[in-house]
């Protein structure tokens, strides 16, 4: 691991030492980019793991690296959460075929067991958590926990940049195969093109579990009139989906939020930004729900806080700022918490938040954005217009 300073108070030092959680990972090839966190580096050849880690949740991160023969590029990103406790020392194994780390030996109290008593040998070989960084990752993820984050994340336990995908048909047979379209002649459109290509699909236990969010916002049944409501806010879709995945603990919604942009900003998951944006209209355009969740939607002002000051700022104008997605969905936010009914405490932190993003970004939440845009709305399967 290349070297870095970390400015670290001598007592937080010693108690993390003494308290701090071990990452102890062998093998892990010279050149490979591995982190923890908000933070990564280049392993080198007596890299040997991560010490004084605080205890509580973290995100390592890992990107295998060709040998120098192969021009030594860079793989996709693999991250996984982990829950640390006091003292506690994880042991992987670089495993050279799947170019993976492979935790089974924490599993064997023999050999870790064997590690703790050779800690002191294995010290000088450990890197020190990047402490310097630790506030900006507590702020990232305080709305974060074990079980969000375990609910959450693959049944494999890895999160992949790229998707493993397999073909949905398992040709193994020659009259399967047979029965697809030819490829021994030439296309005569794009069309054909992409028809010829196999259908894939992701690999099973690989995909990441995301609450689904309702296509359609408004319940069975409603007449039109509720759908066009139902289409300006979405409080009712936003119920179903506290009731279905977190009814008894609403705020842990903003953990996923947390989940979903820690996915795209450390471990490159296009998906995860996908799901951020999704999961922040519907919180951001659910009128309704600001009167009912004050807690759910003081939290959310935090939240993004953080998260909108650690997007790089080329980065709005490339993607956040598509489709003004983010000045229209605040601005439908900071009108919908200067309504009738809202506490007044939700709609003093809205202002200050939205003069705060004001200052700093030089958006303009007071413009007509698509203001005389007609609703379209989506009437129920068999309903007539007369």
């Amino acid at each position: 691991m290349a070297s870095s300073s970390v400015d670290m108070d001598p007592d937080v030092a010693r108690k993390l030492f003494v308290e701090g959680a071990t990452l102890v990972l062998l093998g892990v090839p010279r050149g490979t980019e591995l982190g923890i966190d908000c933070k990564s580096w280049h392993v080198g050849p007596k890299f040997r793991g991560v010490k004084m880690i605080p205890p509580g949740l973290h995100f390592l991160h890992y990107s295998s690296v060709n040998s120098p023969s192969c021009g030594t590029e860079i793989g996709p990103k693999t991250g996984l959460f982990l829950t640390l406790k006091p003292r506690e020392i994880l042991l992987a194994n670089w495993d050279a075929k799947e170019e993976d780390l492979d935790f089974s030996a924490s599993k064997n109290e023999e050999e870790v067991s064997k590690i703790r008593a050779n800690l002191q040998e294995l010290d000088p070989h450990l890197g020190p958590y990047p402490y310097d960084v630790m506030r900006k990752w507590v702020s990232l993820t305080d709305r974060l926990n074990e079980e969000v984050a375990t609910k959450l994340q693959p049944l494999s336990g890895r999160i992949c940049a790229f998707s493993d995908v397999i073909p949905e048909l398992q040709l193994t047979h020659t009259k399967d195969r047979a029965e697809q379209p030819r490829n021994d002649t030439a296309c005569q459109s794009m069309r054909e093109g992409l028809d010829r290509l196999p259908k894939m699909k992701q690999r099973e236990g690989t995909e990441l579990r995301f609450s689904v969010i309702p296509k359609k916002t408004y319940p069975p049944g409603a007449s039109p009139a509720e759908i066009t409501l139902c289409s300006m806010d979405h409080s009712y879709a936003l119920d179903m989906v506290l009731e279905k995945y977190y009814q008894t603990q609403p705020l842990n919604l903003l953990g996923e939020l947390q989940f979903a942009f820690v996915c795209f900003l450390i471990g490159n998951v296009y998906e995860g930004f996908e799901h951020w944006k999704t999961l922040l209209a519907l919180l951001c355009r659910s009128e309704d729900a600001m009167r009912k969740h004050k807690d759910l939607y003081l939290g959310l002002i935090a939240v993004l806080y953080h998260q909108l000051g650690e997007i790089p700022p080329d980065f709005f104008v490339d993607i956040v700022s598509q489709n003004n997605f983010l000045t229209s969905t605040l601005q439908d936010f900071f009108q919908f918490s200067s309504g009738p009914g809202v506490d007044s405490t939700l709609r003093k932190r809205a202002e200050k938040f939205k003069a705060h993003l004001t200052k700093k970004f030089r958006w303009d939440f007071d413009a007509d954005l698509d203001d005389c845009a007609p609703v379209v709305v989506e009437l129920p399967e068999g309903f007539i217009v007369n």
